[in-house]
Order: structure tokens, then sequence, then C-alpha cells
């Protein structure tokens, strides 16, 4: 296969295949990269007006574009309606404080296909005929409240009578370093209209900032030559050219030419050393300003410009190539362009045939489709060096010292300079470390090389603390999410790769570093060395009752149930990679024994700690968060999936494993015998069929997983039509009450977007599904059902009278969330909630978009609307829908 021949090709660096893709960004601005105020205040430091006009420092954005893997030279679309006030270079939205529930992006464009490496892919961007609502969209968010829906961009009309173009831009490589771009216009409106497109190559600036660190180089250069090509100059990447197809009328379009250097009159009232500036294509396309443009056709920014007049229904295509001088094809367009096109679509077709399940429906295999392109468009170019960025670089102003005493001051070490697969390239143009470990699940199954080179990155010392933390995000590396890293390199490692031939260098690598990442938890986390763990907000942002990323109102502090539980879920993990290192390597048997007793005290403080204690609730039948303080200790009850989070952490251990690990099982024997105080923790069970004992260990009892499981699957409780809720729907009816020195602190069950502030109201884990944890659920079901088979049945739904095993209860999990994304009877997808354009419109009807987090009742997508990192997990639940 085409495809999979490349993959081998680039991981083995006999072609570089991975060298261009969707690495550039699609917000730069707005980010803590590109911040050096004195404050932090990132959102005004950099707002969307500068971005046209503005150098970026760290890197790049653009609509639909792509760039090199150090985002050195960089292609996009530009756009232009004769009708609005800018040019349409990059995506707008709303900054968190302009926002009713947080920064929000306010365009309609999806990610449509590509493959793995980037040999070809398809994205589209609906751009309105009508002038973009830019102050509409900033006053109805103004004047909107946290109790209000978003205000979007269809609710402004201008997608009204099909008055939009769809824009489609493709991308297909010819070999490693030739590239073509073919961008396709079409008119769905009533009349004919006219639009400009501007397919613009740049050149990152790294030359005017006087820095010295890796990737800071002289001034490329960048020249229009007599036959046309345009000439292009690296440092680092050497000779290329850029081609422009004639128009569809069969005319030679007008190249115009510009620096990619910051508008210091415009900005700051400054001089700059050239006039030839950043926003020249906007002041000559839209303002008309033929001076703007370096007519000595030269520069480091270079576009050729189409103005292409379309009939109703009708389309148009422009084409452009760049390619460096050793790759040059000769014949650049005509009829080999659209061979190489049609190649890489069918090999494209070819590996995803292979990847997705041929017993699923058309409609599963195309929302599938969509779901891999989207995650593997979210790859960008990442670029922060904590010290250059704190200290300035020695051609700028130095920066404000207030800032050294500000974010991030303990990271001095962090170099990141890489292509990292982003949470959402507009909402969250910032990797953050758990997302990332859920998106390297569907990632193995379409690239395993990358997905293990992500979760070895963020271990290596230049992202790693020298304390053994991992780098959260970057408005604060130092925030703690959950420990799920080593979930995701197991889970990878055996995904990777079929059993006895499976990278176990890679598992070693990962395992030792993730032995540093577990000590400074324990060491931070656990301070009273009781096993009780907090950690903070944990990623759950709003989830508890108080802010959990800040001192209590209460005093004292919080023992928390997903703290604990997270912990022991790295615990088990990491007992479970000491097992299977130890069949080869006796020597982390120790390893193994130490989490495997590490584990079984934490179950025991979990459920009953000696002394007093503990996070079950026997009354209730479920974990809570314990509030101690000097003088009181209270459970706050709120079931949430604060209190499911303890059944991911469970563990089969096979006999016949623990058989051929001598050193282990003389441990084992000895504390089942001694330590009979937490030994009865473990359940043990023969298998019928083979005779070979199994032991579980798992933080709930049986008789506590099925009084647990008795809420999970009580659909007035934690069992939506579309998965699993964070928070039950019995606070709906009931909301959590807790008052302190007159202050009323609640939690209610709020199915769609955040209706407090708590964490910027951007997101909500007080009833919406977040697939992430459903998706930890899943497979926590399907172990308790590896150890318990048959002998374990529940109801579900609860009450229902239908009695299932676990297994069959986390298909049920999976098909509900399948059923977000893909047409009812109606036509209607979940995930679109009431939007009928997507029923309505024939072109919106086959578009998905995956987004962070989903309404607990109607399934509505929310938050960010691009968020197919862990989003794409759906392609997981489909597998498991579908396997029989």
């Amino acid at each position: 296969m085409a495809e999979q021949a490349r993959l081998q090709q680039d991981a083995k660096r006999e072609s570089n295949w991975k060298r261009w893709g969707p690495y550039l960004s699609e917000r730069q601005w707005g980010t803590v990269r590109e911040d050096y105020s004195p404050d932090g205040s990132c959102w005004e430091y950099f707002p969307h007006d500068h971005a046209r006009q503005r150098a970026y420092r760290w890197g790049e954005d653009g609509l639909l574009g792509i760039t090199d893997r150090q985002c050195r030279l960089c292609l996009c679309l530009a756009l232009w309606n004769g009708k609005d006030p800018i040019l349409k270079e990059r995506l707008f939205g709303l900054t968190g404080p302009q926002g009713n529930h947080g920064e929000d992006c306010k365009e309609n464009y999806y990610y449509l296909d590509s493959s793995p490496t980037h040999s070809y892919m398809k994205g589209l961007y609906k751009y309105p005929q009508e002038a973009y609502p830019y102050s509409k969209l900033v006053e109805e968010g103004r004047n909107r409240s946290v109790q209000d829906r978003e205000f979007e961009l269809e609710d402004s009309g201008v997608f009204n009578d099909g008055k939009y173009w769809d824009v489609y831009a493709e991308y297909a490589k010819n070999t490693p370093n030739d590239v073509l771009c073919k961008v396709t216009v079409v008119n769905r409106g009533p009349e004919t209209a006219t639009i400009h497109v501007l397919p613009q190559l740049w050149f990152r600036n790294t030359w005017i900032w006087g820095c010295s660190h890796e990737g800071c180089t002289i001034k490329p250069k960048l020249r229009s030559q007599k036959d046309g090509k345009v000439y292009l100059n690296h440092d680092t990447l050497g000779t290329m050219y850029f081609v422009c197809d004639k128009d569809p009328e069969g005319k030679d379009p007008k190249k115009i030419f510009t620096e990619n250097e910051t508008n210091m009159e415009a900005l700051y009232g400054t001089d700059t050393y050239t006039k030839f500036v950043r926003d020249a294509f906007h002041r000559y396309v839209v303002d008309g300003e033929e001076d703007a443009i370096d007519v000595r056709e030269r520069g480091t920014k270079v576009a050729p410009h189409y103005i292409l007049e379309v009939p109703a229904g009708e389309e148009r295509s422009v084409r452009v190539r760049f390619f460096t001088q050793d790759e040059d094809p000769k014949e650049y367009f005509g009829a080999a362009f659209d061979k190489v096109f049609d190649q890489r679509k069918k090999e494209a077709d070819e590996f995803y045939d292979s990847v997705i399940d041929d017993t699923a429906s058309k409609e599963q295999k195309a929302m599938a489709r969509q779901s891999y392109a989207g995650l593997l468009w979210s790859k960008q170019f990442y670029h922060y060096v904590m010290k250059s960025w704190l200290h300035g670089d020695e051609a700028q102003p130095n920066p404000p010292q207030e800032r050294l005493k500000g974010r991030n001051i303990d990271w001095m070490h962090l170099f990141n300079r890489d292509v990292v697969s982003m949470p959402d390239k507009w909402e969250y143009p910032w990797y953050a470390s758990w997302d990332l470990a859920f998106h390297m699940i569907p990632y193995a199954r379409v690239d395993p090389d990358f997905a293990k080179e992500q979760l070895i990155l963020f271990l290596r010392e230049w992202y790693m603390s020298p304390s053994g933390q991992i780098p959260a995000y970057e408005f604060n590396f130092s925030d703690v999410n959950p420990p799920v890293h080593a979930w995701a390199v197991f889970r990878v490692f055996k995904m990777t790769g079929k059993r006895g031939s499976r990278d176990r260098v890679f598992l070693g690598r990962c395992f030792q570093k993730l032995m540093l990442n577990f000590t400074w938890w324990v060491n931070r986390k656990d301070p009273d060395g009781k096993n009780i763990f907090s950690g903070g907000f944990l990623g759950l942002d709003n989830i508890g009752v108080f802010d959990r990323s800040r001192p209590l109102p209460t005093g004292g502090h919080l023992e928390q149930a997903d703290g604990t539980a997270w912990v022991a879920f790295f615990c088990v993990v990491m007992l479970d990679i000491a097992l299977e290192l130890a069949l080869e390597d006796p020597t982390y048997e120790d390893m193994a024994s130490k989490f495997f007793e590490h584990f079984v005290s934490i179950i025991d403080a979990m459920n009953h700690m000696a002394g007093g204690g503990g996070l079950w609730d026997e009354n209730d039948g479920f974990y809570y968060d314990v509030l101690r303080t000097d003088s009181c200790t209270v459970p706050l009850r709120i079931r949430s999936m604060v209190g499911l989070i303890p059944l991911f952490a469970s563990l089969s251990l096979e006999e016949e494993v623990i058989e051929r690990l001598p050193g282990f099982k003389k441990r084992l024997d000895w504390f089942m015998k001694y330590r009979p105080d937490l030994s009865s923790h473990i359940n043990y069970m023969t298998n019928p069929e083979t005779s070979h004992g199994r032991h579980l260990l798992g933080i709930p009892s049986r008789k506590n997983l099925k009084r647990v499981l008795t809420y999970v699957f009580d659909e007035e409780e934690f069992l939506s039509p579309y998965g699993i809720r964070s928070l039950s729907k019995c606070h709906e009816k009931d909301p959590f009450v807790f008052h302190v020195e007159g202050e009323e602190y609640r939690v209610d069950y709020v199915p769609g977007e955040s209706s407090t502030y708590l964490f910027g109201g951007n997101s909500n884990w007080r009833g919406p599904i977040w697939l992430a944890v459903n998706y930890l659920l899943i497979e926590a079901l399907e172990r308790y059902d590896f150890f318990y088979g048959e002998t374990l049945k529940v109801e579900c739904p609860t009450g229902s009278g239908n009695l299932l095993r676990l297994k069959d209860c986390a298909k049920e999990i999976s098909s509900r969330i399948v059923k977000l994304f893909t047409p009812d009877e109606n036509g209607r997808r979940p995930c679109h909630g009431d939007n009928g354009l997507y029923t309505e419109d024939p072109n919106f009807k086959d578009l998905v978009l995956f987004y962070e987090y989903f309404d607990g009742d109607s399934g509505r997508g929310l938050g960010a609307s691009h968020q197919t990192g862990w989003t794409a997990l759906v392609t997981a639940c489909l597998e498991k829908v579908v396997k029989e």
C-alpha cells in the first residue's frame, strides 16, 4: 500500500514525507508565546486587529495553510469577497474576555481529509458573500450573559439563501518536497459573484529579533524570475521555486510581493526600515493602495492575485506549486498536476479502507474519515523557548521586569520547537498534556510512529521538569493535569504491534521517565503520606463546589476522590508496564512489586483508611471528595465524574504470567499471607476454561462496583442518550449547596454551557458528556468483564430489567457516543443541535464537527468546535460498536 510505504520511508528517514504538513496554526495572535505584557494579558497585548500588520515572534498562522516542520516557509489562503473591511487571511473569533463563554472561533471551516504523511489533504472554508459581521459578533458576545447561548456566525444570517462560497483547499505531494495546491471556489449563491483568491507564500520572520538559539536565521530571499517562476532561498531549506498556473480564463495572474515585517508606522507611529510590510496585500487588494506592494517583485512574501467571476452554482479552480531545486518536476500544471492529485486521493482511499472497519455503515465510515482528518490537521509547529521569551531578544526592547515574577518562571529549561498534536488549532493553539495522551489512541491506528514520538517527546528533558512534572499548557505549565501519560504509553505499545513483536525499547524508555513523574506525584500531592491525594482542578475545571485550584474558603484541605483515583490509575498502569518488561528482564520485578503494594495501599485508603476516613460513602454507595479542616470532616456529596474515576484503576493479574516471574510471585505470596489487612482487597477467580486463576486489583469491591454502576446506568442520573454525563442529572432538582460564612456555594446540573465564570466559563463539567473520561470508563468496564465474565451482570439502563455483562454495557456507551455524530432518521446529527443548516442545506449535511464536549441531554456540541484530538476517540468507540 502506497501510504504505508511512505510512512515506513519517513520512519526510516529514507524520504522526508512529513516535512510539509498542516503545521500552520489557525491562531498565533492572543497566545501566551506572543505576549510580552507586564501582566500576562495576552488577548489584549496581541489582538486579531494586529495580526495582519505585526510579525510574530514564535510562529505563524493562516487559513487552511501548510508549512514545514520548523515553520520556515508557509502557504495559506487569502480571500476577499469585495465587501469585507479586511483581507481574509486567518480565522476570526472572540477573545476570552469578549465571549460570554470565553474565547470562541466565529468561522465555519472543516477538515475533510488527510493521509498520515499529508501526501493528500483537503479542507473547506465557508466564506460569506456579504460583509463578514465582525462588529455584530463582538457586540453579541458583549451583550449576552453566561446564561445565554453563544451567538454564532450562522445566527447572523450570512449563510441565508446560500449566499456564500465553498472554498476548498487541497494539497498533494508529488515527491516529499514537491507540493501541489489546488483552490476550488464554488458559488452557492443565486447570482454571479466575484471573489479574490490569493494563495500566499511567505517566510516566517526569524531574522529581525537578534536571537541566537536554534531556528534563528539570516533573512531569506524571494524574487520573481523572467521565466515566471519565483525563486526562493533559505539558510536551511536551500533553493526552492514557486509557480502559479494561469487563471480559468487562461491569463497569468499578477504576482504581488512584500516583506513579512511589522508595519511600525501603522501600529506605533515609527519608521520601518522598509515601506513594504506585512499588511501590504490587504492594503493593495482591499484599499486599492498600488504602492503598498514591491514592484521590484522581491521580498519575503508573495501571492498570485486571482480575480474570479463565478456564475451561480458553478465553480472555478486555481493551482500553485512549490518544490526544491533537486525535485523540480519540469511539467508543472495540466495533466501531470491532475494525475498527482488523482493518484494521492486514490491512495488515501485505499489507506482508510484498511483502517476503518468494512462492516461500518456508509455514514459511520464518512464520519470516521472526517474524524481522522481533523486529528491529522490538528498538528501544529509549536515554538516556545522560555529563557529567550522571558528575558527578550537582543535586537528588541527589554521586556517589562514584572515578567520575571510572573508566568512560568519555574520552567527555564523548557525549549519547545516541534510539531505537536493540538487540542484545537484556533481555540487551544497550544498543547495540553493530558489531551495529547488521548490523541495518541486514534493516532496509533493511522500513524504509530508519530504516536510513540509524541509520547516520548513530553518525557524528554527539554519538556519535562527536572522534578519530574510534565508541562501542562502554556498558561501555566505547573498546573496539574490527570496523570494519563503512562496509560497512553501502554495502550500505544499494545496497539502498535502483535504480541511478541512490540516495541519494548519504546516502552522501556518511557517507563524510566514515567518513574520520575510518578515520584513527583507522590511527593507533591500526598503531603501527609496517607495515600490520599489532592492535586487541584485536575482538568475537570468547574466540577467541584469550590475552585479546586485555589485555597479553600473554609481553610483546611480537600481529599480528592478523583486525585486519589488518578494516582491509583497511574500506579496500576505502571505495575502493568513493569510486569510486561519483567517478562524479558527480571530487574523490573522489584518495580512491579513496589507498584503492586503501593496500589493496594491506595485501595485501602480510599475505601476505609485505617484510623477512620476514606472516600467511600457507605450510605450513598458512591465516592466523594472529603473536606477536612481542624474542626470538621465533611463529605461533599456531589454525584459527579469525580466519583466514577475510581472505577478506572483496575487490573487483572493472570496466574500463568505470575508463574513466569518468580521474584514477583514470591513477594505476592508473602503479601497475601502476611498482610491480610490489605490483601482482602484483592479478588481471586479461576477461569473454568483454562483452570488458570487470576487476581483482580481494583478500587471498588464487587459489591461497591455494582452500587456505583446503578448510578452510572440510570438515565435520571449519569446515562444520557449520548454517553455518560459528567454530573448526575439528579442535581437538576436537588442541587448541592454549601454555606461558608454567609456565602453560598452550589452545584447545579447544567447540561450545556457553563452557567458560571469559574475557570473562565469556556468549559463545563457539571453535566455535559466528555469523550475522554467516557472512553476510560468503557475500557474499565471491559477489564472488569474480563475478570467477572458471566458472573456479573447489571441492569442497563437501571430499572429496565435488561441485564447485561459489563462488556455489553461498555458497548452500549460506545454506541450512544457514536450516535452523536451520525444522522438519525430525520438526517439530524445530535452534535449539530438545532442548527437547521446541517439538515436543510445539502452543502452542510455531510459535514461533521467534533466538539470539545456535548450537551448532557440533547448531545449538542459545545466548546471548541475542532477538538478532534480527544474527540477522535469516537473512532475507537466505533470499532467497539461494529466489532463482533
